[in-house]
């Protein structure tokens, strides 16, 4: 049978299962690390109260001062010699290889026989200490602090400096991108540390993206007979809709798998929170 027909029948079965059916379960070891998650800046948002710094483009690692994990909770197959040059203390940050590199990124990391050459290439962009008492302000000193005591090139304190307004916001961000950067990261300088999503710390690119779960094929009809015509995806906030734009011939003929998690594209979103002119963007590595 054919392998999309036979994910296709799959689906059917699937997709009547409730949301917590649909996607990989974690073991207790693997529980996903309570990580402080962007929200959206909006143009209604002063940014003066914020320290602004670039959003790098790499695989999110979270120390918890023993083990590297993965935003999944998965165990980060890091050569021994890479944790142990980490502080015995929580970070949170990014693994990163430079700009435009996301895809030659995830393969690196994500082997499971780690290569040594591999992983010197890398930097570990580090933006936030869980947990630690104080303001962010606090934190990011208390960062680049551990940074120069760690003495390892590898190991990278973000840097966050404040703008004076919305209009050197934008500036910033219009020099940022035409440099190869992804965009920026507002963070409020006085906010305690608290994890999940909040306005504590927010997210702006030139184009909106962000990350569904995939909970159904649908079949392609015409030109893409036989192939994946679209994914159904689901939303952190349980909405679901189609998604269709963007996918490769290769995609559709070996779709994405359900529960699996992707990144799309969005310019804005609708009075019922649904994405206008969605795109699919990638899958996101699962890590």
């Amino acid at each position: 049978m054919n392998p999309l027909r036979r994910t296709l029948l799959k689906t059917l079965a699937v997709a009547a299962l409730p949301a917590a059916a649909t996607g990989p379960t974690l073991a207790a070891s693997e529980a996903r690390p309570a990580l402080a998650l962007p929200g959206l800046y909006t143009a209604a948002i002063d940014p003066a109260p914020y320290l602004v710094s670039e959003k790098y483009d790499g695989v999110r690692g979270a120390w918890d001062g023993r083990v590297l994990r993965f935003r999944s909770g998965r165990v980060a197959p890091a050569p021994a010699w890479f944790t142990a040059r980490l502080p015995n203390v929580p970070l949170d940050g990014e693994l990163w290889l430079g700009r435009g590199r996301f895809d030659e990124l995830s393969g690196m990391v994500r082997k499971e026989v780690p290569v040594d050459a591999e992983w010197r290439q890398l930097r570990y962009m580090v933006f936030e200490l869980p947990d630690a008492a104080g303001g962010f302000e606090a934190r990011a000193r208390r960062i680049a602090e551990i940074a120069t005591q760690t003495a390892w090139p590898q190991l990278v304190a973000v840097a966050h400096t404040p703008v004076a307004d919305r209009s050197a916001l934008q500036r910033r961000l219009a020099a940022t991108v035409a440099q190869g950067g992804e965009g920026l990261v507002l963070h409020l300088a006085s906010a305690e540390y608290r994890s999940g999503r909040s306005d504590a710390m927010l997210k702006l690119k030139t184009s909106l993206d962000t990350e569904a779960t995939v909970v159904a094929h649908h079949a392609g009809k015409g030109k893409y007979a036989g192939l994946l015509g679209a994914l159904e995806v689901r939303t952190p906030q349980g909405r679901q809709f189609l998604l269709g734009s963007g996918l490769s011939d290769a995609q559709r003929r070996d779709p994405p798998a359900i529960g699996s998690e992707v990144t799309y594209r969005y310019r804005d979103l609708t009075g019922s929170g649904l994405p206008r002119f969605a795109s699919f963007l990638r899958v996101h590595p699962g890590l």
